[in-house]
């Protein structure tokens, strides 16, 4: 019975858009432990021994919230499932305070990124041009690094069926499509056959996890992030930077805003609006407009 409300779970999600990946494992993993106790239901205290066996503070708690949005969910067809405490591994962590960038901070970014060693060699131009591309188009890292040299269009980037398994257009500014063309141009001729737009030293697509090591290694030297350990800009915030940033150069109005909030939601490929608001932050521009608008609004004026 578990192993069947399992596999229906993860079906209707996968049908739902979602990619469902670490879930379903997690999940699977979860019903070993369970069929070896005996259990066919979801067991409070069992699910919280299961999800102890992490290493880490983090990953309990991402365990115990998979099995426990399991058991609310299935807990309305068969009430013999328990659902686990919400607590029991403390509070859920919050999401870490973004850096917004300054202009100033991603010339000094780039400008790192471009002295990289060998200089002689692809390596810094690679990196160079790849943050600044996160940064003018607040592209996830992962859709930067799938991109092909066939999804460089005259209309912009084909970014394809990536988070939500949605395809979308990202139209490019006139000087970020001439400094991609420069690097496209200068990377044909040492990356031989690889298909994908940023190659690394073996020509082969750029490793997520080199990316974001070579990232923190480049903050880190530009006096932007202390020691590790602590904390500090991280490559999301690239994206996070530009969503900002988008928004403060809206025109003040309700409508104009909601208008740019969609707008700025599809380009950045989320599922929902309400995914672009994790995105948006108080910054001294955007009280001044908040102000504004309150000020009009209280003595009579536009809105």
């Amino acid at each position: 019975m578990l192993s069947e409300e399992i596999g229906r779970y993860v079906a209707l999600h996968r049908a739902t858009g979602f990619k469902f990946k670490i879930q379903a494992c997690l999940l699977q993993h979860f019903l070993r432990h369970a069929t070896a106790r005996g259990e066919d239901v979801v067991v409070a205290d069992s699910a919280v021994a299961w999800a102890s066996a992490a290493p880490s503070p983090r990953s309990r708690r991402d365990r115990l919230q998979v099995v426990r949005r399991f058991a609310r969910a299935m807990v309305a067809e068969n009430p013999q499932h328990g659902v686990p405490p919400a607590l029991a591994f403390g509070p859920p962590r919050t999401r870490p305070r973004p850096l917004l960038f300054t202009p100033a901070q991603v010339d000094t970014l780039l400008r790192a990124a471009a002295a990289l060693r060998p200089t002689d060699a692809l390596r810094p131009r690679t990196y160079a041009t790849l943050f600044a591309l996160l940064a003018v188009t607040g592209l996830r890292v992962s859709e930067a690094l799938a991109l092909r040299l066939d999804d460089i269009t005259a209309a912009g980037l084909v970014v394809r069926a990536t988070k939500f398994r949605k395809s979308r257009l990202v139209p490019l500014h006139a000087t970020t499509r001439a400094g991609l063309a420069a690097y496209v141009a200068v990377r044909g001729r040492t990356a031989g056959t690889c298909p994908y737009v940023f190659v690394s030293a073996h020509r082969t697509a750029l490793p997520y996890s080199t990316v974001v090591a070579t990232f923190l290694a480049l903050v880190r030297g530009c006096g932007l992030r202390p020691r590790p350990g602590l904390p500090g800009p991280r490559i999301h915030d690239l994206r996070h930077t530009f969503a900002v940033r988008s928004l403060e150069q809206c025109p003040g109005d309700r409508e104009a805003v909601r208008r740019h909030v969609v707008a700025l939601s599809t380009y950045l490929g989320h599922a929902h609006v309400s995914d672009t608001y994790w995105y948006l932050q108080a910054t001294p521009a955007l009280l001044r407009d908040v102000a504004t608008t309150s000020e009009a609004r209280a003595y009579g004026g536009a809105q």
